[in-house]
């Protein structure tokens, strides 16, 4: 069932309004209104969809662009209406069939008055109750029959379940007889086969079981006993075991030394040194800047140079860039640029995007901001136009990349720990909770975050709030270890720079979190990073448990860690969790947090298929801090707007 339909027009008047229950009647009236929080949240910021979803409201919508208008309906997020889109479209061509003389003229008067034209339109007091007289019966059917619709398809695609005692009423049917036959056949079949078995059998004076008594009862055939199963056959006394070998030569005492890994045996501190410095790629080593702050490498695209520019290339490139450009070529001439025009053009820009993985819905946002900016300019020259569509694809892009926060971590970090107070009260560490799906690596980039903290004079915490996953404290154990003994610029042991708390398997991780701020206050540690446990997004206990972590603690970061690999399966995954950790959490008494950043691992797998990136970007508006790129404490990347842009329109 619907909750609110409304026609308004983009400067904010309200042409037409329908309420389907109180609460939207209420909160049509106040500043929750779902269609006010659309504006104000998503239509003036143009980073959303065609789909938002505010306090339990999914709301949908579509632009009238010639009319500026834009027709909205809202309804229950729990609920699934398939009849929406449809009831969209038809809202908009039965409103714009019936009263569109009209509203030429009252998008005219609007247009006269914002330019201080005086108007006989302009004086009208616009009386939209009278003028949209009727519309409300057009509406009512409209809606009825969709309705009806979306009921008929439910029922055609229920089936009804058949016992199998049924086929029992009709014993003269077709299938039934079908069925009969097939399992005579199947049951001759296996009485031929053990009759072939018992005659093929060799002869001899009996089975392992009863043979002798077999025997006596064939004795005037002199066929051998016939036995209890077809998997019973005779079979002969097994050797004894022998040892195997693996190698040419015995084992030594020596090998038998080296292999021996008890604990009792004295630590190679040689052979420790070696395997801890094989943690650092020296290749992917960040860099120092003038004041002493390390920072991690920038990712770039291994591709073909500037790609931009490469639109303006030869037409005889056979890749889909290639193709772009051999469009662009015909769109020379003295004449104004059209959505008709430039329609070819944005469809193989679409489908382009998309094969780097960027979402279909993004595709799409791209290439309307790139028609907002060429439609009615004027072609010139090959040159000429082409520059103009690769400022316009650029910007478009550069807008949906570009977060709402920012993505200098270290910033808020020293930003924090340098905030005076008062003398009374004491210092509370920067605390950053790493969260996500199982398996995605949020352990071990978290121990990479851990080397970059390190490495800029920060002492860390890490916190194992994984207490369900065997192995999970042992896996930060070591890495703990590794850390403390590489220490900042690899020289020297830095044991007070890095520790873990820990409270073992099984306890309630929120309580652990609590702990380990506590003790990172007490014990002058500047971050505190918690390690949690990973989760399917639609598993809601475990995610209730995570916000009540959340809640509780109340961290200053939360990291979502998604992997690459899995395209815009992260997206999903992302936009669960977040909406999740805020409905919980909020219902748990805390701010309703959401996520702050993200990490993506497995980057190098991708090669220049980075368009889970821009997607993840323009879901939340956060900004994915790092990307994971390796096996090394070293391998951790820094994303450039520029650099993702390359490797999404290269070829």
């Amino acid at each position: 069932m619907l909750d609110l339909c409304s026609i308004s027009h983009k400067g904010g008047i309200v042409l037409w309004s329908r309420s389907f229950t109180p609460e939207a009647s209420h909160a049509a009236s106040t500043s929750t209104s779902p269609v006010n929080s659309l504006v104000r949240d998503a239509l003036i910021e143009g980073t959303a969809d065609t789909k938002y979803e505010k306090d339990g409201y999914a709301v949908r919508w579509t632009f009238m662009n010639d009319l500026e208008l834009i027709f909205v309906v809202a309804y229950q997020r729990i609920l699934q209406l398939t009849y929406v889109d449809d009831l969209l479209f038809g809202l908009k061509k039965l409103f714009i069939q019936y009263f569109g003389p009209f509203l030429t003229s009252f998008v005219a008067s609007l247009h006269a008055s914002s330019s201080g034209q005086p108007t006989r339109d302009s004086a009208m007091s616009w009386d939209f109750s009278k003028a949209f007289e009727g519309w409300d019966a057009a509406f009512d059917q409209l809606l009825k029959g969709l309705e009806q619709k979306a009921a008929q398809e439910r029922k055609s695609r229920v089936r009804t379940w058949i016992p199998p005692v049924a086929a029992e009423v009709n014993p003269g049917s077709d299938d039934d007889f079908g069925a009969k036959q097939t399992s005579e056949l199947t049951d001759q079949q296996q009485i031929a086969r053990k009759v072939q078995a018992l005659q093929s059998r060799p002869r001899g004076r009996g089975g392992r079981r009863g043979g002798r008594g077999m025997a006596r009862l064939d004795s005037g055939s002199g066929r051998d006993s016939v036995p209890n199963s077809d998997s019973e056959t005779p079979t002969k006394k097994s050797k004894a075991k022998t040892a195997r070998h693996w190698g040419d030569q015995p084992v030594t005492e020596a090998d038998m030394k080296d292999l021996d890994y008890s604990g009792d045996q004295p630590l190679n501190l040689d052979a420790v040194s070696h395997d801890i410095q094989s943690l650092v790629d020296e290749a992917s080593l960040g860099t120092r800047t003038t004041d002493g702050m390390y920072e991690v490498k920038d990712w770039t695209f291994a591709g073909q140079g500037d790609v931009l520019s490469k639109i303006a290339g030869p037409v005889t490139d056979t890749g889909s860039m290639g193709r772009l450009s051999s469009m662009f070529a015909r769109l020379t001439g003295s004449k104004v640029l059209t959505d008709k025009d430039l329609k070819p053009v944005l469809d193989a820009m679409k489908q382009h995007l998309m094969s780097k993985n960027v979402a279909m819905n993004i595709s799409e946002k791209i290439c309307e901001g790139v028609a907002e900016g060429l439609v009615g300019k004027k072609v010139g020259s090959f040159q000429t136009t082409n520059a103009a569509f690769r400022q316009a694809l650029s910007a478009s892009l550069t807008r949906i990349l570009t977060p709402k926060t920012s993505t200098d971590l270290l910033l808020s970090i020293r930003n924090k720990l340098s905030s005076p107070l008062p003398s009374t009260q004491q210092r509370m560490p920067y605390s950053m909770t790493f969260v996500g799906v199982n398996g995605v690596g949020k352990s071990t980039n978290l121990s990479k975050v851990c080397f970059w903290l390190i490495q800029n004079g920060l002492r860390v915490l890490i916190a194992a709030c994984d207490t369900f996953r065997s192995g999970a404290v042992e896996q930060l154990r070591v890495h703990v270890r590794n850390l403390s003994m590489l220490g900042v610029n690899g020289a020297g042991d830095s044991k007070g720079r890095v520790e873990l708390f820990e409270r073992g398997y099984g306890k309630d991780a929120a309580g652990i979190a609590r702990e380990a701020i506590t003790y990172a206050k007490d014990n002058g540690f500047d971050v505190v990073l918690i390690d949690t446990a990973g989760r399917m997004q639609d598993n809601e206990p475990l995610m209730r448990a995570l916000a009540k972590l959340v809640s509780t603690n109340n961290p200053d970061k939360i990291i979502f860690v998604g992997e690459a690999l899995v395209g815009n399966e992260a997206v999903d995954q992302l936009t669960k969790f977040d909406r999740a950790l805020r409905d919980f959490s909020s219902a748990a008494g805390g701010p309703g947090r959401g996520i702050d950043g993200m990490l993506v691992t497995k980057w190098d797998t991708v090669d220049d298929k980075v368009g889970a990136a821009l997607s993840m970007t323009y879901t939340t508006g956060q900004p994915i801090i790092f990307v994971g790129c390796g096996q090394t404490y070293t391998d951790l990347r820094q994303l450039r707007i520029a650099n993702v842009v390359q490797a999404i329109l290269s070829d």
